[in-house]
């Protein structure tokens, strides 16, 4: 963990970036966590709070997961794992950059194999969907088959305040998916054994 904590393998790439910042990564898991939650990558405010999902993001994801913030922070049993452990940066109108293939390739199969425990995977997004079921399918696509990969994995949409819309169209997710995936992780968060 030190070692990706000191990671500058984007310097470059993120001075080069509108926002012209410096690496920071986002490191939280430790082994022995029973839900791996596979997210992007951190945005500005993850990246200057150092703590994943320190924004309204992470406020409706805990509530997704029916996770109080002290349950959530716990990295004995939550490991959060982005595809990019770093803030990507802004392009020049604004929207966040994807991100850097170089992370997940350099750092993701040493980590989840140190994560061996885990009994539960959250997927938020079409980056950590396509890496962890290697779909070639949109996030809609992929979250409504959500019951082919329950109760090990559950793939979610980003919970941006961006998505209200996508949530309205898909009244299906909060009905349907959001109770299946409360009840898993509660018995994956209160047994080690999940």
């Amino acid at each position: 963990m030190s070692r990706l904590a000191a990671c500058t393998i984007c310097a470059e790439r993120f001075a080069a970036t509108h926002t012209g910042h410096r690496p920071n990564p986002v490191v939280w898991f430790r082994p022995g966590a029973r839900l791996l939650i596979a997210s992007q990558a951190p945005g500005m405010r993850v990246h200057q709070a150092n703590t994943p999902f320190w924004d309204q993001s992470g406020k409706r994801l805990r509530n997704w997961l029916g996770l109080n913030e002290a349950a959530f922070y716990d990295r004995s049993r939550v490991a959060i794992v982005p595809m990019a452990f770093c803030f990507p940066g802004y392009d020049a109108k604004g929207s966040d950059l994807p991100p850097p293939p170089v992370c997940a390739k350099t750092w993701r199969a040493p980590i989840l194999q140190g994560l061996d425990t885990v009994r539960c995977k959250v997927l938020i997004g079409g980056y950590a969907q396509k890496w962890h079921l290697g779909t070639k399918a949109g996030v809609t696509e992929t979250v409504r088959g959500w019951r082919d990969h329950a109760p090990t994995v559950f793939p979610l949409p980003h919970p941006s305040w961006r998505n209200t819309a996508w949530l309205k169209k898909n009244p299906w997710f909060e009905a349907e998916l959001l109770p299946v995936l409360q009840a898993r992780v509660k018995e994956v968060m209160n047994d080690p054994a999940g």
